[in-house]
Parts: C-alpha cells; structure tokens; sequence
C-alpha cells in the first residue's frame, strides 16, 4: 500500500529534524522545497492539504498551468523556480515566482532587472553555480561567479544566496562543501542545495533550502 501525501511530508520533515538536531542547527533554518515539476493539480492538492506551502517548478509554462487556480484555495503558498530560465521567460517568471534559484549568467541579470522595473515586483534570487563543472546543467562557473554577483548587485537584484546541482553518481558531500565554503567568502547566507537522494548531507554542510520531489510525490511516472 502506497503512503499518503501526509505520511511521506511527515517522513521528510522528521529527517530534516533529526538531521538538524545532529548539526546542531535549528529545524526553522531549512526551508522544504516541494518539487512538484511535471506532477499534476491533483497530485499536489493533498501536499497543500497537509499543511505544505512551499514549492518548486522547473518551467514556467508549466507552473501557468497549474498555480493560479492552486492559489486561489491555498493564497499563502510560496512558488520557487527550480529549473533553467530563458531570458525571454523572465517577465513571466517574475510576475509568477516568489524565488529563483537559477540566475546563472549576465543576460539574465538584464532580463530580470527589466522584468523587476516593468512588473514592479523584485525577487529574491539564487545564482546558480556549476559547482560539478558539467555545462549541461547550467550555472555560473566558479571562476566567473564574483563578476557575476556585481552585476546583479548593479542591477538591484536581491541575492537569496548560492544554488546547484552537485554530478549524479558521486558522494555530494565535497560539493556542498565547496559551495558552502565559496557562500562564505562572499558572505551569502542561503545555500539551495539538496535533493530527496541527498538533503540530509546538504543540511549537515549548511543549506537552507531543500529541493525534494521524488521522497514526497514518489517516482515520476
């Protein structure tokens, strides 16, 4: 018998508590991300209904077609942007998204600082690190991220903090490091990092949202 919506949110949130306790960090410092890309209305209704209000979408589009109406019966959720932004997508975003976690390169610092004066709404942003060096995921590389800080700073965009996406298949744990220790030199308190394969070991070295899909929606079909 499968579990409930209440069971698996119920399940992550211990192991972020527990988690916590051993770090000696307090439970109010993680943020759960639920990360409800390509899952349906339906599928995300009983979440809600279990008292969860913060989520994550990959594509804009997507996140049109089935938030506004969500948000009608549940005003107070918070909507990240989890996914890759093209430039051409970035007013839409910004009217849609409490948060993005993937400014990740200077032509999206212009499209949103247009997008902030046009709609009237800033929006806290991560940026985005190639922490693996792998090009496919996107991010900012290491070495081009302290340039890239300045220009969004130039551009009055509110840094939230760093995010990424450490290689699939290889022990996380030295990638947060490395994130958490380059957070630190430029004095960035939020670290998005971890997923449902691999939050604890990001809230052992220091992140402040979690993305988790699979551990609370279960496998995409």
């Amino acid at each position: 018998m499968s579990k409930s919506a209440t069971e698996r949110l119920a399940e992550v949130q211990a192991k972020i508590d527990k988690t916590c306790a051993i770090a000696r960090r307090k439970p109010e410092e993680v943020t759960l991300v639920a990360v409800s890309k390509t899952h349906s209305a339906d599928a995300i209704r009983p979440l809600l209904e279990a008292g969860q209000r913060v989520f994550g979408e990959n594509r804009v589009q997507e996140a049109q077609e089935k938030w506004p109406a969500l948000r009608e019966d549940y005003p107070d959720v918070q909507l990240h942007l989890v996914g890759q932004l093209q430039s051409n997508k970035a007013e839409d975003a910004v009217a849609l998204f409490d948060c993005i976690h993937s400014l990740d390169r200077p032509s999206l610092v212009k499209a949103l600082a247009k997008a902030f004066d046009k709609t009237g709404r800033r929006v806290p942003c991560f940026v985005q690190v190639d922490i693996g060096e792998e090009e496919q995921k996107g991010g900012c590389a290491i070495a081009d991220l302290p340039a890239l800080l300045e220009q969004a700073r130039e551009a009055d965009i509110p840094i939230a903090g760093l995010m990424c996406v450490p290689p699939l298949g290889i022990e996380p744990a030295p990638y947060f490091a490395l994130m958490a220790k380059i957070a630190d030199e430029h004095g960035l308190e939020g670290r998005s990092m971890g997923m449902s394969g691999d939050f604890p070991t990001a809230i052992m070295l220091g992140a402040t949202r979690v993305r988790v899909g699979t551990a609370l929606f279960g496998e995409r079909g």
